[in-house]
């Protein structure tokens, strides 16, 4: 146990207080966020250049969801009865500006723990130790819930949406075809709306953890909740149709459900924490009285007696 609280002091001493009194000029701060933009653009950049000579294949696979289903029990795709829907390009360079946006957005996503990791470098000085302990695996929690938002859109959000819109058209006698850039666009965008929108929890139960919010208070606003889904809903779908916007809206909602959730595990877990530390600190002086007998000071009526 001593040499525990040893090994604490030395922390603190020696690594989180020079890291908080660590104070840097505003230029010199440019210099840093500058050097460390720098980095990430390149990493950025060669992921980029790996990621644009397989944007045929990356191009493909968008493809996957648009006429197949995936099936959890069996883990493969099944294909759907839609007919089979040809890719065309209305305009001369529309094929290689989709190749390039699918590019960039592979390269984003394969590079998000390195931006990840950028960024907490960066702004770790400026935290207090207990700020870092929660923090940084807020930052690693982030980006495994970002890749669960775009694996859940993949397998199951974009083939439902896309079979019921395709199979919606053809039943009316419409003739499918789909522009590259229309059909790119459409996924692309679901695809990272719906990264953000698994980040919802986090936000929340970050936001409870600096206290800014609570359990109660996001009980309180549930009915706004879910009338500012349908609205963010309506803003974010590429398209104007209502089966978009609640697939996109319930999910919203229910990880905001979710959010209130584990910002009540939070907010109950630090009341505890303060409680306690309230009671040590009130138990403390009172055990020590109660373990040691003070000297009674004699007093003009008072007789001094002793300990024995």
């Amino acid at each position: 146990m001593a040499e525990q609280s040893k090994i604490t002091t030395w922390l603190q001493d020696k690594i989180f207080n020079p890291l908080e009194d660590k104070k840097m000029p505003v230029m010199q701060h440019l210099f840093e966020f500058q050097a460390r933009l720098t980095k990430t653009v390149v990493v950025v950049a060669l992921f980029f250049i790996g990621t644009f000579f397989y944007a045929d294949t990356l191009v493909q696979w968008l493809r996957i969801p648009l006429q197949n289903m995936f099936v959890p029990g069996s883990l493969e795709w099944v294909p759907t009865d839609l007919p089979k829907i040809p890719f065309i390009f209305l305009s001369p360079a529309e094929a290689l500006w989709q190749n390039l946006k699918v590019a960039a957005l592979f390269a984003l996503v394969l590079a998000t723990p390195y931006i990840l990791w950028e960024v907490w470098s960066f702004v770790v000085p400026g935290l207090h130790a207990q700020e870092r302990r929660f923090v940084a695996p807020f930052v690693m929690t982030s980006a495994v819930a970002f890749y669960l938002g775009l694996g859940f859109c993949f397998f199951f959000v974009l083939p439902f949406a896309l079979n019921f819109l395709i199979s919606y058209g053809v039943q009316a006698g419409f003739i499918p075809q789909l522009s590259i850039a229309s059909y790119v666009g459409f996924a692309l965008w679901l695809l990272v709306v719906f990264g953000l929108i698994f980040e919802v929890p986090l936000a929340l139960t970050l936001m409870a953890k600096l206290g800014w919010v609570d359990a109660p208070f996001l009980k309180k606003y549930r009915k706004w909740a879910f009338l500012g889904s349908f609205l963010f809903a309506a803003l974010l779908t590429p398209t104007p149709d209502p089966f978009n916007q609640c697939i996109m809206a319930l999910p919203m909602y229910f990880f905001y459900e979710v959010g209130i959730i584990s910002a009540g595990f939070f907010k109950k877990k630090a009341a505890d924490e303060a409680s306690e530390t309230e009671t040590k600190a009130e138990a403390g002086p009172s055990s020590k009285e109660a373990g040691v007998l003070q000297p009674k000071t004699a007093g003009p009526d008072d007789e001094y007696v002793g300990v024995p």
